[in-house]
């Protein structure tokens, strides 16, 4: 498809008769955000292409500015398939698109396409291209581009791409609404990754939801995805909890007179503890994950290894899952996450016949992107009216708009796991923004800091059952008990009560602990776990 040519050819056209070679619609306006607080929310505009203008003289043109060669070739190639479908589906006659590589000298590439004086520029892809644009370009020249960083945008540079805050905001939406009250954090210990922790953070307080923890771990790192779980499952706590109860009541048959029934009813309780090397339940019935599909996996099969099941804690995630193992996999079965609707059948028609692939979620975006410059150069209002319509259009992956600051908005709906491969929708997508869909913009939110996990402990005496003439010679201390927290009073340090010391030997002349047998430790998910 020699779409640059098939332009080409169009504008040479055009200046052999004589055509101008600029717009008929003038759009003086540098403030992105003048017009939009006039606008009224109602019903989404539906995609169009724009309708051809007979009397219009003048060639319109689009700058493209993409990966196409280099390690990210594939995925700017992907993406100027979609955009040349669209623009030869469009079917305009006078519009002329260029297509730029950011592979090489980005500053170069980003001056070369201002001297072809576009209307609008569809890209770039990343975050430091779209700075660099934004502070080379004149102001009142509108951007598409793709990157999820809301510092990478405004002035004219808006995103079409999806923003990591509208998933975790959706997904916290949920977990209020399954009935969860205190959930853990568990994400990469990346940029992004401390950024939707920060998120996920703002929207508990939004939506009424206890924040227990919040843990970060490497990616593809299976020994601190391993480290981290033993922190966030309260192993070590637990695990003590356990060894300590199971003392207990094998020194109390050693060392104490009991009555048949004492001793049958200790043997039955040291059994059924003897069965797994864990006590107590964690402090939380949710688990927020933020990063990727395959770590992920990697840490529910360590949660489930150290003895936290779905049945303790129900499992969350974002659309960084999405198009991941996870929707095969039966053990998360019954997990949720936040995802975009399903991509629009024709378009993914369309795509394969252009490429013979199926499309992925940013070829998608590309389209909308392309619909969007497009619509606007042919419409007959200003370019902030079209672009910033706060009704919002519904596109190739459902509802979306744009806002004055540069970020997005998009409908997400809720799929729920059940192993097939094809996560089943539990909650549909709004199709329309005439209530508020989201609280949180990107651009307020602070990454937030690892948090330990707050617990009131594991006390030993709360899971056995003694006589009462012993209990207080065997009595147990809490172990793992942590609690952090502002004090009420006007005092602007924070008070923290640590665990206590559950390494002090109990002082009783009468009680001599007896040398436990180990637990065997076994094989998970063919996943060997050294200890």
């Amino acid at each position: 498809m020699y779409i640059n040519r098939f332009f080409g050819f169009c504008l040479i056209g055009a200046l052999l008769a004589g055509c101008a070679t600029t717009s008929n619609k003038t759009d003086t306006s540098h403030d992105w955000s003048a017009e939009y607080g006039t606008y009224t929310t109602g019903e989404p505009n539906v995609m169009q292409y724009g309708t051809y203008i007979a009397d219009d003289n003048g060639t319109h043109k689009i700058a493209v500015m993409l990966p196409t060669s280099g390690s990210r070739a594939g995925i700017g190639k992907q993406i100027r398939t979609s955009i040349e479908t669209a623009i030869l589906q469009s079917g305009q006659k006078n519009l002329s698109v260029d297509f730029y590589d950011t592979s090489e000298n980005i500053t170069d590439t980003i001056n070369t396409a201002l001297s072809s004086n576009p209307e609008v520029i569809i890209g770039p892809l990343f975050a430091n291209d779209a700075r660099i644009l934004r502070e080379s370009k004149p102001e009142n020249i509108p951007v598409l581009s793709f990157t999820s960083d809301a510092t990478a945008v405004g002035n004219g540079v808006m995103t079409m791409n999806l923003m990591p805050t509208n998933g975790v905001e959706s997904i916290v939406r949920e977990m209020q609404s399954d009935g969860a009250g205190k959930f853990i954090i568990i994400a990469p210990n990346t940029e992004s990754g401390r950024l939707m922790a920060g998120t996920a953070k703002n929207a508990a307080s939004i939506y009424d939801l206890t924040l227990s923890g919040i843990f970060y771990y490497t990616e593809k790192d299976s020994e601190s995805i391993k480290n981290t779980i033993i922190s966030a499952s309260m192993h070590n706590a637990r695990t003590a909890a356990h060894t300590r109860a199971r003392q207990v009541l094998s020194d109390i048959l050693i060392n104490e007179r009991l009555t048949a029934i004492e001793k049958s009813n200790l043997n039955y309780q040291l059994e059924k503890i003897s069965k797994t090397d864990t006590l107590g339940n964690v402090p939380y019935d949710a688990i927020l994950f933020l990063g990727n599909g395959d770590d992920t996996q990697s840490l529910v099969s360590f949660l489930r290894y150290y003895n936290v099941s779905a049945r303790d804690a129900k499992l969350y995630g974002t659309t960084m899952w999405d198009g991941s193992d996870v929707a095969y996999d039966f053990t998360m079965s019954g997990a949720k996450f936040a995802t975009l609707p399903q991509t629009n059948e024709n378009f993914v028609n369309l795509y394969e016949q252009m490429s013979g692939n199926k499309p992925n979620r940013l070829a998608s975006i590309g389209y909308d992107a392309a619909n969007m410059a497009i619509g606007m150069i042919y419409s007959d209002k200003s370019n902030a009216a079209y672009l910033l319509d706060p009704s919002g259009y519904m596109g190739t992956d459902g509802l979306f708009r744009l806002k004055p600051t540069g970020e997005s908005e998009r409908a997400l709906c809720i799929v729920e796991l059940d192993g097939s491969g094809t996560p089943r929708v539990v909650k549909s997508a709004s199709t329309n923004f005439m209530t508020p869909l989201y609280n949180i913009e990107q651009r307020h939110i602070t990454p937030a800091d690892a948090m330990e996990l707050q617990s009131d402990g594991i006390d030993p005496d709360d899971y056995v059952k003694l006589p009462e003439r012993l209990q207080n010679k065997y009595r147990s201390k809490t172990i793992g008990a942590n609690h952090t927290y502002t004090p009420t009073i006007q005092k602007s340090e924070i008070i923290a009560i640590l665990p206590e010391d559950d390494s002090e030997p109990i002082d009783t002349a009468e009680y001599t602990p007896i040398k436990l047998e180990p637990i065997s430790r076994t094989y998970i998910d063919s996943v060997e776990i050294e200890e």
